[in-house]
């Protein structure tokens, strides 16, 4: 495995993002670093590393991070659409009731998390400002 692209400051931006969604979905199901550490095979210092993006994770440990954490390895990657992208991690999170919300979601099949979405963009419509949605 080819060691982490780092910038002037640090880790690369994708591998910190890919480090995020990793602890957000493994926040979301109540796992700990240890529990994901014994599933992958791996020490939980080095789940440390691959969450802060130190450590890039390959396509074959993302695989089997993703199905511990109940997911497509996909999901764990950055959108790449530009669009503004939630730190899961420190907003949602770190919200009152988002880690219960989270799980909760995450129980649901896919047609009723796609309702609970539209709902949610419908009320955050609803309660924008005039002339800003």
């Amino acid at each position: 495995m080819a060691p982490s692209k780092k910038t002037a400051t640090g880790p690369d931006p994708i591998d910190i993002q890919v480090g995020m969604q990793i602890r957000a979905r493994r926040n979301s199901i109540g796992s700990s670093q240890s529990a994901l550490a014994e599933a992958i095979g791996v020490s939980f210092q080095q789940v440390q590393k691959y969450e802060r993006g130190a450590n890039r994770v390959s396509a074959s440990m993302m695989s089997r991070i993703a199905a511990h954490l109940g997911c497509r390895p996909a999901d764990l990657l950055p959108s790449g659409d530009g669009g503004d992208a939630v730190p899961l991690d420190s907003e949602f999170l770190s919200q009152a009731g988002g880690p219960e919300l989270a799980k909760a979601f995450m129980s649901l099949s896919p047609r009723l998390r796609r309702a609970i979405v539209d709902l949610a963009l419908s009320m955050a419509a609803a309660q924008a400002p005039e002339g800003h949605s």
